[in-house]
């Protein structure tokens, strides 16, 4: 009998590769490509961006007797490549001139979504979200705020990402992209509120997919 109609042997394939992420090339593919269009989107630069790829991926093997599972290797691999894309940025930060003095752009907080006093209006404020730690550790959360965060305009997302997954200061931020805080305030402000309507629609609203 063949090990593929063996269920035994099926088991214990399947059981080795979630032992060792690097044995299941469809994993290993596919986590190349999201590292490649979060480095890319973050460089600016598609060589940069697979250099940083290529080096988190050969700093990941290194260790990769001490992961177990594909959930460990993912979160490893993605804290060495979140690393070198912050250095690149800072180097780019250390050589930049001041930022760009740019005419303002619109108030960050829209008519129709604040009161004079800086809370939210009773049409705009954010619905019950119901129990948001109970979501975050669902699989297809992470899925759907994927989805959304593609969907911001690309150089919102770029400092959305700096900030909260690279962790950037704004003065970094601002360095590196060639923005005036002013700017990447207003930036950051759209982008959270695009997630926000975004993932009530898409996810927390009553009725939404969840596949």
């Amino acid at each position: 009998m063949s090990s593929q109609g063996d269920p035994d042997a099926v088991a214990a394939n399947a059981a080795a590769r979630a032992a060792d992420p690097l044995g299941d090339t469809q994993f290993v593919e596919d986590l190349r490509r999201r590292m490649l269009r979060f480095a890319t989107l973050q460089l600016s630069d598609p060589h940069l961006a697979e250099d940083a790829v290529q080096e988190a991926f050969i700093g990941a093997m290194r260790g990769s007797g001490t992961f177990e599972g594909r959930a460990a290797y993912r979160t490893w691999v993605f804290a060495i490549l979140r690393h070198k894309v912050a250095d690149q940025l800072r180097a780019r930060t250390r050589y930049a001139t001041n930022a760009v003095d740019e005419p303002p752009e619109p108030d960050p907080h829209p008519e129709g979504f604040f009161e004079p006093d800086g809370h939210w209006t009773e049409e705009a404020a954010p619905a019950d979200w119901g129990d948001p730690q109970a979501a975050l550790r669902e699989a297809q959360f992470w899925r759907v705020f994927e989805a959304c965060l593609d969907h911001l305009p690309g150089h919102q997302a770029r400092v959305f990402m700096m900030r909260e997954f690279v962790e950037l200061d704004s003065r970094e931020i601002c360095g590196a992209v060639g923005i005036s805080t002013t700017n990447l305030n207003v930036s950051l402000h759209r982008a959270r509120l695009r997630l926000r309507n975004c993932l009530e629609e898409h996810w927390f609203a009553e009725g939404a997919p969840r596949a």
